[in-house]
């Protein structure tokens, strides 16, 4: 798998720009096109860099950029009438990668970052084009999924993504939380930040297979984490933690940082930015650690599961504030490749009718799921659903909201956003027995 993804991810990266998107923009005197020179993608990076309302980036941070971040496929849009016709006036970056689905399998999906538009160019198309553009682009080349982590929530529903991966943020008030959880035989250690981001990538690679919703940490990605690219900036508050077991292997990794309370200093406050384990062992060792540091009288983390075990380590379990909050979103691209790609909840048939806006997939399908949870998916031809099927009707976006397991087909129902002739037994089959988690944003 890894291989062909690999191919695929060459082809997507050195594709020419759609063309529909490409005539779109020309006919409001626009240009769409790739990036690929260097002053091209300095230009571009301060485009994005001004879009998510960052600083200006100096030639420091652009060769840092563009040392780390050769994966992506940066395409820009650009205004020959603006004053500075060198610097996009809209931006978007892509690549392949792999996205783990219920019952332990990869598949393609096109991960997508840098989504801006200048405040100049509103309301002209650009968005629209360049996401698209992408998605029919993957699409024409086998990609079966696209995914994505969203600064501004309600835009990319109407591209027909859905909010597939709800995480949770926290907030717990240490000394009151008390630990239930399991003791552990191994130790914790303080580590370098360069020996953090030496062990992360190999320990994330072994997690992230395992875990529903999570896809591989971009390699640029490591030294923005831990604080050891060049250009970083306050790297020197991020503290690094290694979980060892008994056997004196590596199985968890962590990373955080205090702010200090200057009222009261022994209620400062500890911000958890990464936590990686292998195993529930080293997943209650770090817990337990970061809950018994000293001076600290709050705890702060996000991107953690809905169903994160910490709830059930800890005495109190008022001590933790925890909100939901939308988190990774997934499109489909190939229905039937999708479905027969990933694993289910119990045995079925369901008659699925699936619209896509957008025309790039959907379609009429029939999932057979056997008493394995290996699903066939086969067209379903104009007539009535066949006996003892359950019929479902609903959007390429709703399909992408339960397709991980993380949100119920019946749940939708209830919200109409699906129309079902039997909501619980979908649910059965589509759900899966483990929430999915995106551990990071891209």
């Amino acid at each position: 798998m890894a291989s062909d993804v690999s191919a695929l991810a060459a082809r997507q990266h050195a594709a020419p720009v759609d063309e529909e998107s490409a005539r779109r923009l020309a006919a409001s005197g626009l240009e769409l096109r790739l990036v690929t020179t260097d002053e091209e993608r300095d230009a571009w990076t301060q485009s994005v860099a001004r879009g998510f309302l960052d600083t200006e980036r100096n030639a420091q941070q652009l060769d840092a950029v563009r040392e780390r971040g050769a994966y992506r496929r940066p395409v820009g849009v650009y205004d020959a009438a603006a004053p500075h016709p060198d610097a996009p006036v809209g931006s978007v970056a892509s690549w392949v990668t792999e996205l783990t689905v219920p019952g332990g399998a990869t598949l393609p999906t096109l991960a997508i970052s840098a989504v801006t538009v200048a405040a100049t160019h509103h309301r002209r198309g650009i968005a629209r084009a360049l996401v698209e553009g992408e998605l029919r682009t993957a699409a024409a080349l086998g990609v079966p999924l696209a995914s994505l982590t969203v600064s501004e929530s309600q835009l990319y529903g109407r591209y027909g993504f859905g909010a597939a991966v709800p995480v949770t943020s926290w907030r717990i008030d240490n000394r009151r939380a008390g630990w239930l959880g399991p003791e552990t035989a191994g130790r914790v250690d303080f580590v370098s930040r360069e020996r953090f981001r030496e062990l992360a990538p190999a320990l994330h690679e072994r997690v992230r297979t395992r875990v529903v919703g999570e896809v591989p940490v971009p390699a640029g990605h490591w030294d923005t984490f831990a604080g050891t690219r060049p250009d970083a900036k306050d790297a020197e508050k991020t503290r690094a933690v290694q979980y060892t077991d008994a056997a004196g292997e590596v199985r968890g990794l962590l990373l955080y940082s205090v702010e200090e309370n200057l009222v009261d200093y022994a209620r400062s406050t500890a911000t958890v930015s990464l936590l990686l384990a292998e195993d529930p062992e080293a997943h209650a060792a770090l817990w337990r650690f970061v809950l018994g540091l000293d001076l600290i009288g709050e705890v702060r983390a996000s991107e953690l599961s809905v169903d994160e075990p910490l709830r059930w380590m800890i005495a109190d379990q008022r001590a933790a504030h925890v909100e939901v909050v939308d988190h990774h979103y997934v499109r489909i691209l190939d229905v039937a490749a999708a479905l027969e790609g990933r694993r289910y909840g119990a045995p079925g048939v369901l008659a699925l009718d699936v619209a896509d806006p957008l025309g790039i997939t959907g379609g009429r399908w029939l999932l057979r799921v056997d008493d394995d949870g290996r699903g066939v998916v086969e067209a379903w031809p104009d007539g009535e659903a066949p006996t003892g099927a359950t019929t479902v009707t609903l959007g390429v976006t709703e399909l992408a909201i339960a397709y991980l397991g993380g949100v119920s087909l019946a749940t939708l129902a209830a919200a109409g956003r699906v129309t079902t002739s039997d909501a619980a037994h979908a649910a059965r089959v589509l759900g899966w027995h483990e929430a999915p988690r995106l551990s990071f944003w891209y």
